[in-house]
C-alpha cells in the first residue's frame, strides 16, 4: 500500500474531544452507550467473508478490528487513524489479544492506500468530528480505495429520532462543535 501525501498534517478532534481524555474513551462509550449491540451490528452489516480485504477508517482503540478480525480469521483488516495517541491503545489491545491488523496514521489527506483495494469500508463514530469538507474528502478516499462495487457501512450519529436522544447528542455537540456535528443532526450524512 502506498502513501503518496507529504502534505502539513490536518489538525483533528482526538477521542473525547481532548487529547487528555483519550485514555477514557473505552470507559466512556461502555458506560454511556450499548457498545456490544452497536459494535456487534456494525459489524454483522459489513458480514466480513474469507479472504477479503477490509479497512476501517478512524479505527480509534481497535474494539471493531477486534471483533472484525475475531469474525473473519481468513481476511485481511487495515486499520487507518489520525491520532497517534489512539493508535497506541489500539495497538496494545489488539497485541493482547494476538490479533495482527495493520493500523496505519495518516496526516488528513490523500489514504496510504492504491485505489480499488478493499471489498469493504467501515467507520464507527468518527464523521461527527469532521467538518463538511474534511466528510466529503473522506468520503471520496473511501470511494477511490473501494473496489467496484465495494460496501461502505457507517456507525455514527445521525437525526435524533426523539427528545431524549437530541438531549444526548447535544452534549456530544458541546464536546465534539456544533461546525462538525450540525450535518450529523440535521440526518444529512447519508446525502
Amino acid at each position: 500500500m502506498k502513501n503518496t501525501d507529504h502534505k502539513k498534517e490536518k489538525e483533528f478532534i482526538p477521542a473525547l474531544s481532548y487529547n487528555f481524555l483519550t485514555g477514557l474513551y473505552d470507559t466512556t462509550i461502555r458506560l454511556t452507550m450499548p457498545e456490544k449491540k452497536f459494535r456487534s451490528e456494525l459489524i454483522d452489516r459489513i458480514k466480513p467473508e474469507p479472504h477479503e480485504q477490509i479497512f476501517e477508517f478512524g479505527f480509534g482503540t481497535g474494539a471493531n478490528l477486534a471483533i472484525a478480525s475475531s469474525r473473519s480469521p481468513n481476511s485481511s483488516i487495515f486499520g487507518l487513524d489520525i491520532d497517534p495517541k489512539v493508535r497506541e491503545i489500539a495497538f496494545s489491545k489488539l497485541k493482547d489479544k494476538d490479533i495482527l491488523v495493520e493500523l496505519q496514521l495518516y496526516n488528513g489527506g490523500i489514504f496510504p492506500y492504491d485505489d480499488a483495494v478493499f471489498d469493504k469500508a467501515y467507520s464507527c463514530l468518527v464523521f461527527h468530528q469532521l467538518d463538511d469538507e474534511t466528510k466529503a474528502h473522506c468520503f471520496s478516499e473511501i470511494y477511490r480505495v473501494l473496489k467496484p462495487g465495494g460496501k461502505l457501512i457507517i456507525g455514527d450519529w445521525g437525526k435524533a429520532k426523539n427528545r431524549w436522544m437530541r438531549t444526548v447528542f447535544y452534549t456530544v455537540q458541546l464536546l465534539d462543535g456544533f461546525k462538525t456535528t450540525t450535518a450529523n443532526v440535521k440526518g444529512l450524512l447519508p446525502d
